[in-house]
């Protein structure tokens, strides 16, 4: 590990990572086999969102870095090079803990010149990772917002989400709370093999009903789509139909993108599974990390009549993974004009440049 080693109390002199210091300790325990969890202080909570990216909220909080879910897709990977660990297992088994974060959020929000933004959670990593259940970030981070009456979204394919639902509801009375699940894989088998650390799909699903029945409406992401694995038309109506059986509100979908990182690692995970694919991706993925103007020209014509059947078409826009939620607004009926469904797909899960340690 290259990771310098701390003790397993807190040092006073505070060991330093990669000449920056912050670093507690690292910590290993049995409820977590193979997985270390590096307990950091955090100089700053929020990340600002340049102006010029697409995303559609202005300000993102991660309270992890690494993620235990350890989709082989995942588009963050390449984030843990800045820590001088790799994109592949150390991301998935080296995960950073910013533990004073609801704290330092806290005296962020409190300073005059907060403008109460939209705070987007889980934009990075996932806040709801298993890391979640020992550290229990989130409802501080909550309730900062909250007390600085500051709109919130959170994206999560964690069920423990469930522990802080009354907690958001409660919140929700007062300043806007908007909730999706990332829920792409439909097959029991092939989301165990590329997602093999999240909770099940119908622990998703009944997350997502939890949700709906206290009132959220809830936007689900079918992302990433991937070619010849989850694109067929059986596939995609029967994820639909389960997501409106749920109780979702909309879905918003989009084609598989792969950057380098997450590229490198999916296609040895393709090459290991379903090697008979990974010549059809080499050549899909050989130019861009996107896929094909023609391939996402024909999905849209495959899943939107479809989302139309199941009347999950939240707004008008195709293959964009942002949801309602407008840069400056809280207000979610206001609708973009419909987008050109063959440009590259929204920044909303774009890991926010991360240079700054901590």
């Amino acid at each position: 590990m290259r990771w310098n080693e701390a003790s397993d109390s807190t040092d006073s002199t505070s060991p330093v990572l990669f000449g920056t210091k912050g670093l507690i300790r690292s910590v290993q325990t049995p409820e977590f086999s193979g997985i270390t969890f590096h307990e950091v202080l955090a100089k700053s909570a929020l990340n600002k969102v340049p102006r010029s990216s697409s995303m559609p909220f202005s300000w993102t909080v991660n309270p992890y870095r690494g993620c235990s879910h350890a989709c082989v897709y995942c588009f963050a990977r390449n984030t843990h090079r800045y820590l001088d660990l790799d994109s592949g297992t150390d991301f998935d088994r080296q995960v950073v803990v910013k533990v004073n974060i609801a704290e330092v959020l806290a005296a962020e929000l409190a300073r005059p010149k907060w403008a109460h933004d939209h705070v987007a959670l889980g934009t990075n990593t996932d806040p709801y990772q298993r890391a979640e259940g020992r550290y229990a970030l989130m409802p501080g981070i909550i309730t900062a917002l909250a007390e600085q009456s500051t709109p919130m979204s959170i994206l999560t394919k964690g069920t423990l989400l469930r522990r802080d639902l009354p907690l958001l509801a409660r919140v929700a009375e007062d300043t806007p709370v908007e909730i999706s699940m990332s829920i792409a894989v439909h097959d029991d088998a092939l989301q165990q093999s590329i997602e093999p650390g999240t909770p099940t799909t119908k622990a998703r699903l009944a997350t997502v009903r939890a949700a709906a029945e206290l009132g959220f409406d809830v936007t689900v992401f079918m992302m990433p789509i991937m070619p010849k694995l989850t694109d067929s038309r059986d596939h995609l109506e029967s994820a639909l139909r389960g997501i409106k059986d749920a109780g979702a509100a909309r879905v918003v979908y989009g084609a598989l993108h792969l950057r380098p990182g997450a590229r490198e690692w999916f296609f040895e995970w393709l090459e290991r599974e379903h090697p008979e694919l990974l010549p059809r991706y080499r050549t899909m993925y050989a130019r861009s990390s996107y896929a094909s103007k023609e391939y996402r020209r024909w999905l849209g014509e495959r899943i939107n009549p479809l989302i139309d059947r199941y009347d999950l078409r939240g707004r008008s826009d195709d293959d964009d993974p942002a949801t309602s939620r407008m840069r400056g607004s809280s207000d979610s009926s206001r609708i973009p004009p419909k987008s050109d469904s063959l440009a590259a797909p929204a920044q909303h899960l774009a890991a926010p440049a991360q240079q700054a340690l901590f």
